[in-house]
């Protein structure tokens, strides 16, 4: 991690910048993950934050959420019966159950 620091009056403030960040966007779970931890964990999101390892965390934690999510989604489908067959003979009754199954 780079240390700089910035000038503000009297005061030397630091600028920590990271050496590299992982490449990937922040989605849904990603982001709650950051939301709880600032809020909730405040102590664990200052060390990552600090360490440079936030974001490779919050992207590890991302692409769990929604492998366990599709799964759930799949698991859930299969019991409620939506299948390709009902897409094609009715396809309101299937994105009413494909609502309802991925609330």
């Amino acid at each position: 991690m780079n240390i700089t620091y910035e000038k503000c009056g009297d005061y030397l403030i630091p600028n920590l910048i990271p050496d590299s960040e992982p490449e990937g966007k922040l989605r849904k779970f990603g982001l709650m993950r950051k939301s709880y931890l600032e809020n909730h964990r405040r102590g664990i999101y200052a060390e990552l934050l600090l360490s440079g390892k936030l974001k490779k965390q919050l992207l590890m934690i991302q692409e769990q959420a929604e492998e366990r999510f599709d799964l759930l989604v799949a698991q859930m489908t299969e019991m409620e019966g939506v299948t390709e067959r009902l897409k094609a003979d009715d396809q309101m009754l299937w994105v009413r159950k494909m609502n309802v199954t991925a609330k």
